[in-house]
């Protein structure tokens, strides 16, 4: 008797445990599901249906990006942005990434009162974005400046002939793909290169020159690739004022008459799901939302590997050396 009675108690036991595993189920699948759904309809940010203004983070490496472009164009249209803060944080990167992203600023900048805040750090291809802007904020330490430009290009001649490989080719012409890795490049090519480097350069400088009142010569001395922290930046007139993004809003406000309580939202790229029809689009929300209410956010995988791992072509680009150089320059190590 007493046996039947603690296999009718597990078995209630079970049905308990059933119970409440299945309620759970339904729960999450509820939750993500309805968290799908916000996310493809976008309902879950109704405040960008609502004035406010727009904040373009533009961070990392700076590429020739079309969808970022885009972006930049639907803010401008839109009839719920009031004003739009260009946050950077970027060392710079191509330069006809950045000659691009200034145009496409510039033109916004002609619908909407635009105001850029340099972060931590904000040079080369990333001041230059700055310039598209009447107002540029800075962190008192904040590093900017390194206007220039860079063509940069490896050779592992001496390495082959350690090896013994041999390279050779048949060109139309001389300066044809070049420099190349495996020869010592002639003057011809460098000439061609420093042509090329200074054409650009001389573009960046009249931009400087133009965006920020000076005479080209002084914008030529500014120029010399140093960078700058944020008050030496303001002192030699490169950035308008010292400070945060309180600042550049309080700006907005009292020199665009933008109302300094909307809301700040940020603006992203759309990731390439969002052109999925709609019920895949569901599907997708509904795996992650499933996946986070299981083991939690997890961190982001596509921000483990940069966007590129190289940039063609010139380049406007400031890169402090790491830890680890500085340690093999002093011939540090354990």
């Amino acid at each position: 008797m007493s046996l039947d009675a603690d296999a009718i108690v597990d078995r209630r036991r079970l049905r308990r445990k059933l119970t409440f595993w299945r309620l759970a189920a339904f729960v999450i699948l509820a939750a993500a599901l309805g968290a799908g759904i916000l996310a493809v309809s976008g309902l879950d940010v109704p405040s960008k249906r609502a004035p406010h203004i727009a904040r373009i983070a533009v961070e990392g490496v700076i590429l020739d990006d079309r969808r970022q472009l885009e972006m930049i164009r639907d803010i401008g249209e839109s009839g719920t942005v009031e004003g739009v803060l260009l946050s950077i944080n970027s060392p710079g990167g191509s330069t006809t990434g950045g000659e691009a992203l200034f145009e496409a600023l510039s033109d916004l900048a002609e619908k909407k009162p635009l105001v850029a805040e340099i972060r931590t750090v904000g040079t080369s291809a990333g001041y230059m974005i700055a310039l598209s802007s009447d107002h540029v904020v800075a962190r008192y330490n904040s590093i900017t400046g390194s206007i220039g430009v860079l063509f940069q290009y490896g050779n592992v001649e001496k390495l082959l002939d350690t090896l013994g490989v041999e390279m050779d080719a048949v060109k139309s012409s001389p300066l044809k793909a070049e420099p190349d890795f495996y020869s010592s490049t002639s003057p011809e090519a460098r000439q061609v290169l420093e042509t090329l480097v200074g054409d650009s350069y001389d573009w960046f400088v009249r931009l400087v020159a133009d965006r920020r009142g000076l005479d080209e010569a002084r914008a030529r001395e500014l120029a010399n690739g140093a960078i700058l922290s944020g008050y030496r930046a303001r002192e030699v007139g490169l950035v308008d004022a010292i400070g945060g993004e309180e600042t550049a809003i309080a700006w907005l406000e009292s020199e665009r008459k933008v109302p300094a309580n909307l809301p700040v939202v940020t603006w992203k790229v759309p990731a390439e799901s969002e052109s999925l029809p709609f019920s895949m689009q569901i599907g997708r929300s509904l795996g992650e939302g499933v996946a986070s209410a299981l083991i939690g956010h997890l961190a982001d995988a596509k921000g483990l590997i940069s966007p590129s791992l190289t940039l063609d072509g010139l380049v406007s680009v400031w890169h402090a050396p790491n830890a680890a150089e500085k340690d093999a320059s002093r011939g540090g190590g354990e």
